[in-house]
């Protein structure tokens, strides 16, 4: 009945946003016409019912990729916001690419910008006024879930502090559970209303007799007798049963700020996995898919560039075409990155002598006014169209659209620890360093910019960084 229930709110939902979408495409149509923009366009034209009906396909895909209708309880408007803004940039993006490719005829751009607009503010009013209604509805004790805890040490005492710190989540600590050699705690409180209410003797008739939604374990398993008894008496019942991982992990991961912790099943063993890189399985098979898409659209669309580029390098400058560099990628694999060649043919023999001039610090090696540059490859290096040939790269699944940008191997040996960090994810032709001033900051710093990208990682990101790459190309950013 309740995953009955469920789904009937969660169809409910779907079709609340389809309506917000069809409803934000007629009156971006709306507004258009009203203030005189892009009146050739018409209105009950072929292509406005295949926009609207590609519109209203892909942000129901969209918004269910990247978790648009999960459970409010756990997560944060700031989390709630970002979803929907990810979901609506990538289906405006997806539609323009099926515009683009199957050759329909062009809408107005006014359209789709009013459009995007208008639907991203309706989406997430929706949510925001759905996310404090259930807050409020919470917060006065109805549409809540109860929790039995096993434990009343120290890791009990965290968890208790966290759901008490997230009120509005729902959830209530209906009481502890002690060691039945304990006994004598029984009726002591141990956090505001939180008591001990019993011992292991007392489980299965509490499970029996009270409202339990959940049971989380938060000692040892191991210091519980017949343990396996418990879990499989709640289960069976129905109660969700967590396990808090022993306090130790907060003392081994890498990186607090960032590590995650995973249960995981590898090759048939169960695993506990701490990592600090993304997880998000779907939007990075989407990304990879973009990457691949992408490349191959790119080097098609740019092969009259290519070819131009190509002509003007062999006419103003002996050597080949392509200057090939050993990089290193994910994980420290070592790969042969392409560029179109921009330096002099002796230009790796005169950096030794170059070396003192260096403007970057730390181990990498930029010039300004480097002499080694020639003509077309100041053009090329201030427009980044000396990067183009790695969308070859990008095809070989060496690297990717964005992410860190991929350093000599000689740099990386001279890392510190904490930087090495950055080669966890597959380089990419932009990040966040070249839309934020390139050598005009510090190597910490860039590095820094690489470990946000990292830890925030999301598809919205990769398209806002995409978006200002080609405005830092269009205006010359590069150097």
């Amino acid at each position: 009945m309740l995953r009955e229930q469920k789904g009937i709110l969660l169809a409910m939902h779907q079709v609340i946003d389809l309506i917000i979408v069809a409803f934000s495409f007629y009156l971006a149509n709306e507004t258009r016409i009203h203030f005189g923009v892009g009146l050739d366009y018409q209105v009950f034209s072929f292509s406005y019912h295949l926009l609207l009906l590609l519109a209203l396909i892909s942000f129901h895909f969209s918004l269910r990729l990247m978790g648009g209708y999960g459970p409010y309880r756990k997560v944060t408007i700031r989390q709630v916001f970002q979803r929907v803004f990810e979901a609506t940039l990538t289906s405006i993006v997806s539609i323009i690419l099926l515009f683009y490719t199957m050759h329909i005829e062009p809408v107005s751009r006014m359209l789709m910008v009013l459009f995007s607009c208008y639907a991203f503010i309706g989406l997430i009013s929706f949510r925001i006024a759905l996310y404090k209604f259930l807050a409020k509805i919470r917060s006065k004790n109805y549409n809540t879930k109860s929790i039995l805890l096993v434990g009343s040490h120290q890791r009990a005492l965290d968890f208790i502090h966290s759901v008490r710190q997230r009120r509005t989540a729902g959830y209530l600590i209906r009481g502890c559970l002690e060691m039945n050699d304990r006994a004598e705690l029984v009726g002591k409180r141990i956090y505001e209303s939180v008591w001990i209410i019993g011992t292991m003797d007392n489980f299965k008739e509490i499970l029996r007799k009270e409202a339990i939604d959940e049971v989380v374990f938060g000692i040892p398993l191991k210091a519980i007798a017949n343990v396996h008894e418990y879990i499989y008496y709640a289960e069976e019942m129905g109660k969700n049963v967590r396990v808090l991982p022993d306090f130790q992990l907060n003392k081994i991961k890498y990186y607090p700020r960032t590590a995650r912790v995973d249960i995981e099943d590898f090759l048939g063993a169960t695993t506990l996995v701490l990592s600090s890189v993304p997880k998000n399985t779907n939007e990075l098979v989407l990304k990879a898919c973009i990457d691949y898409a992408g490349a191959a659209v790119g080097i098609i669309l740019l092969s009259p560039l290519f070819m131009l580029l190509s002509l003007l390098i062999k006419l103003t400058s002996r050597g080949p075409i392509i200057f090939a560099q050993e990089r290193s990628g994910l994980n420290g694999r070592r790969f042969m990155l392409y560029k179109f060649r921009s330096m002099v043919i002796n230009a790796e023999e005169m950096r030794d002598k170059l070396a003192a001039a260096n403007e970057m610090d730390g181990p990498v090696f930029k010039l300004k006014k480097d002499p080694r540059i020639t003509w077309i490859g100041s053009i090329m290096r201030k427009t980044s169209l000396d990067e183009l040939p790695q969308l070859f790269n990008v095809l070989k699944g060496e690297m990717s659209l964005v992410g860190p940008r991929p350093p000599l191997p000689t740099e990386v040996e001279k890392y510190k620890l904490w930087q090495r960090r950055r080669l966890s994810m597959k380089p990419g032709l932009t990040c966040i360093w070249q839309v934020s001033g390139r050598n005009n900051i510090s190597f910490e710093q860039w590095m820094n910019m690489d470990l946000e990208y990292i830890d925030n990682w999301s598809l919205g990101l990769d398209i806002k960084l995409l978006l200002l790459t080609f405005k830092e190309v269009a205006v010359g950013g590069g150097h």
